[in-house]
This record gives structure tokens, C-alpha cells and sequence, in this order.
């Protein structure tokens, strides 16, 4: 069985993991946007947004060899909106990161790696650490989901809303 590449490797745990986040997200009452448990939280729009962010401003920042989280635009007013750029931004970067060669791949670039540090990381690094706190960020929003009333579906496994047995 030939081994497979970096490359191969991420963009098929990014893929799946795209999925699922968008089986949530789409789960989500948009009515609901508003919600934020608690004073330090985000809303559940500014949450959903950070997905979209991730792709954006951190793999698509990684793919173009600078990470800018200055800028980073306001979110739409609906989730609809917010999902319909989440998948756009996926397919995008994730085009871009199939045609890279393993040398852009392997560049090393800025990135904040603690309170006012940056250090020189490669580009397939800060698409993995994108993929973690997608997830991350993903783990936050299933809760968000369940307090707003949503249907919870699988993550890695069987939920009360979407049992497996």
C-alpha cells in the first residue's frame, strides 16, 4: 500500500472535519444567533464566524504566506450567509493547498505563537494548527447548539439527538 503524503494526509482529516462542522452549523436556529453564555463568551454568530475566520484568515493567510487577523471583516447578519462563505473559503484554499509544491508547503512564515511572540512556522504546520482549533472552536459550538434547543448530530460519535444504536 503506497504511503500517503502530508498533503494527502491533511486535506482528507480536513475534509471530514469540514463536514461535520457544516452538519452542525447548518443544525443550528438562526434565531438563535444571539445566544452567549456568558459575559466572556462570543455570541454563537461571532463563534460561527470564527470558523469561517480559520479558513480565511488562518489557512487562507498561511496559503498566501502572511497571517493578518487585523482585518478580519464583520460577520453577515444570518447563518445561511455565514455557511454560504464557510463553504466557498473551503473549496477555495482547499484547491489552492492541492496545487501547492511540498517546497511552499515546507516555506516557514510568521505566526503568533504566545502573547506578542511570533516565530517562523511552516505553512503545513498552521494548516494542521487551523484544523485544531476548527475543532476546537467546533467543541465550543455543539454546546451553543444544544443551550439554543438545536439537534445535536454526530461528532465522532452517537449524540442523544442522533443515537447510533
Amino acid at each position: 500500500m503506497p504511503t500517503m503524503s502530508e498533503r494527502d494526509q491533511f486535506l482528507q482529516a480536513w475534509e471530514r472535519e469540514y463536514q461535520t462542522t457544516l452538519k452542525l452549523l447548518r443544525e443550528y436556529p438562526n434565531k438563535k444567533l444571539d445566544l452567549k453564555p456568558s459575559n466572556k463568551s462570543r455570541t454563537a454568530k461571532e463563534l460561527a464566524w470564527a470558523l469561517v475566520m480559520e479558513e480565511d484568515t488562518m489557512v487562507g493567510g498561511a496559503i498566501n504566506g502572511k497571517i493578518d487577523f487585523s482585518n478580519t471583516p464583520q460577520p453577515p447578519s444570518t447563518l445561511p450567509e455565514i455557511i454560504s462563505m464557510y463553504e466557498k473559503l473551503h473549496q477555495q484554499n482547499t484547491e489552492k493547498i492541492r496545487r501547492m509544491s511540498d517546497e511552499d508547503l515546507n516555506k516557514r512564515i510568521d505566526m503568533m505563537t504566545g502573547p506578542k511572540r511570533t516565530e517562523q512556522v511552516r505553512k503545513a504546520d498552521i494548516f494542521w494548527t487551523g484544523l485544531m482549533d476548527s475543532i476546537h472552536h467546533r467543541g465550543q459550538f455543539s454546546v451553543y447548539l444544544r443551550m439554543a434547543g438545536g439537534r445535536v448530530p454526530s461528532i465522532y460519535g452517537p449524540t442523544a439527538d442522533e443515537p447510533w444504536m
